[in-house]
């Protein structure tokens, strides 16, 4: 039997990169999916992502929603309990990053980056908790970052959200563990996606590489293999934990 066979996952920001690729694994696994995706430019991708699952034979439906939206949030939840029936599993993934040395950062940019990567997460978290409270049983799995925990140049704001998620939660967890709902973060390392592109370019990138004891940037699928782990009853046992998935940055 596969591990979330019969289960109803909700990914945020998954018409991409680190997103796609969680929302195809816990659909390899039997999981439904009801995906998101907030811009029209993504609205073709997210379509063949959703073709891509239905076609491993299990349910899935993309949703265009602004997860730093309360109101769509909740919107978008109560769509997808009518539509599921149910929801067993809230990766939140959606993400953004608009980097700048903070003598530069406008207010606009710290809003825009702490709306989408830390206001999503109290966003959707508030909205699924109430059907995993009542089903006594709940995973949810929120995306943090290496430079959440070590921070980074350039990226006070990115930082700040990402080490902002891990507070929310660890507090998460410890307010819901008696209701059978498990509440963990994953900190990514540097990861080969769209999106992080200068990874691979001249020196820059070769300074990044050097600071990875396994030599190498991390893949999309080996952060959805994390969550994997985290969504399943393979960690029944593990709640408010932050797991570092970063080629060994961290150590």
């Amino acid at each position: 039997m596969k591990l979330l066979s019969g289960k109803v996952a909700i990914v945020t920001g998954a018409a991409r990169g680190i997103g796609a690729a969680i929302a195809l694994k816990l659909a390899e696994q039997g999981a439904n999916i009801a995906f998101t995706y907030v811009s029209d430019s993504s609205a073709e991708k997210a379509g063949a992502l959703e073709t891509a699952i239905i076609g491993l034979g299990v349910k899935a439906k993309a949703f265009q929603t602004n997860a730093g939206d309360f109101g769509a949030c909740e919107t978008f939840v109560n769509a997808v309990l009518a539509e599921f029936g149910a929801i067993d599993i809230c990766v939140n993934n959606a993400g953004i990053s608009k980097d700048n040395l903070l003598l530069r950062m406008t207010a606009e940019q710290w809003d825009d980056v702490m709306n989408t990567n830390l206001k999503s997460v109290f966003n959707m978290t508030k909205q699924v908790i109430r059907p995993m409270m009542k089903a006594k049983s709940g995973s949810i799995i929120n995306m943090s970052s290496i430079i959440g925990i070590r921070g980074n140049a350039g990226q006070s704001s990115y930082a700040a959200s990402k080490a902002g998620i891990i507070g929310f939660t660890k507090s998460i967890a410890l307010e819901l563990g008696s209701r059978n709902i498990r509440c963990n973060a994953i900190a990514p390392g540097f990861v080969e996606t769209d999106m992080t592109h200068y990874l691979n370019e001249g020196e820059a990138g070769k300074a990044f590489l050097e600071k990875i004891p396994l030599g190498r940037f991390g893949k999309a699928e080996e952060i959805a293999n994390t969550t994997l782990f985290l969504a399943s009853d393979l960690s029944s046992y593990i709640t408010g934990q932050v797991i570092s998935t970063c080629g060994g940055l961290n150590i």
